[in-house]
């Protein structure tokens, strides 16, 4: 009877340990995932441009393919080499978060240089009249997951480094947990953003109220919108999250002062207003670090079209 009562107990030892666990392992993830809110924000906003020009019944299919491209790229290919990184290299994440963060503010920079000196898109408006349908789906696709690695990596790279330390089993399930959720999250709302004008015109025509009709019409011209903003929020977002990282990468390797500054004038700001001086705080942060990542993301368009993308292209040529 005393064997038994100690195995019970021991039992209870291990249940609650395995409680703590997944206490820890779920404030863990949600820690992480906030930290990559920027990224999964541009992800969202980016993502719909590869469905568009095809027919409505091959978006979900696109999408379902593209998000099964990305499970692969976070749990298949980065979740082993984080974990690597993370128990034999630690040194090298900050330097890799410093050059996920400068690429997230050349993409940024990027966006609003080509807004202000727009240059024609013909040769994506050729593609649909040069090229099978197949071959540019399969092309649109492979595209999508390729990009779609590159944001993976820094949602994966920003969640390893949120996470405290723990065992490497701990880190491994909460990487696993935030690159399903993400990318759940991620394409279930792009998939829900692509279709909703095919909701809107299917209540405008086949709605039985008024209101009804209504909502759907309301819906199709609000999506141009909706796109709209999200390309913008997405830019903005970039922009944040990279000036953010490299400033924290560079805290972490000793040159902390222009942190220092950006807080000591944010805090500046906030006293302005007494009402929300938390709210007013991280606004001007935010504001600071997304105008140092613009000024990095300037800087990088000339690097990467002169000097990275010829090389690229290059290697690209050579294989």
């Amino acid at each position: 009877m005393s064997g038994l009562l100690a195995l019970l107990d021991d039992v209870a030892a291990i249940a609650k340990v395995a409680a703590a666990s997944v206490d820890d392992i779920a404030g863990a993830a949600a820690k992480a995932g906030a930290k990559a809110a920027g990224v999964v924000i541009d992800d969202t906003a980016v993502t719909p441009k590869y469905v568009h020009g095809f027919e409505a019944k091959r978006e979900l299919p696109i999408i379902g393919r593209i998000a099964l491209g990305s499970i692969k790229n976070k749990l298949i290919i980065l979740l082993p080499l984080a974990m690597l990184l993370a128990n034999f290299l630690p040194q090298a994440i900050t330097p890799l978060l410093m050059i996920g963060g400068a690429y997230l503010c050349f993409e940024g920079a990027e966006k609003i240089f080509h807004a202000l000196f727009p240059h024609g898109d013909a040769e994506v408006a050729e593609d649909f009249d040069t090229k099978d349908p197949v071959r540019l789906e399969e092309e649109r696709i492979s595209g999508a997951i390729k990009t779609d690695f590159i944001l993976s990596a820094e949602i994966m790279t920003i969640a390893l480094a949120a996470i405290p330390d723990s065992t490497i089993w701990v880190e491994a399930i909460t990487l696993a947990i935030v690159g399903i959720v993400i990318t759940v999250g991620v394409y279930g709302s792009v998939a829900l953003i692509v279709k909703m004008d095919d909701i809107g015109l299917f209540m405008a025509r086949r709605g039985r109220l008024g209101l009804t009709r209504s909502l759907g019409r309301g819906l199709v011209r609000a999506m141009p919108k909706l796109m709209a903003f999200l390309s913008t929020l997405g830019t903005a977002a970039m922009l944040w999250v990279g000036g953010s990282i490299i400033i924290h990468g560079m805290e972490g390797l000793g040159f902390g002062w222009l942190g220092h500054h950006i807080e000591s004038w944010a805090a500046g700001v906030a006293h302005l207003a007494p009402g929300g001086v938390a709210v007013v705080e991280w606004l001007a942060k935010a504001v600071m670090d997304g105008i140092f990542g613009l000024a990095i993301g300037l800087m990088m368009i000339p690097i990467a079209t002169r000097i990275i993308g010829p090389v690229w292209d290059a290697l690209r040529k050579t294989k």
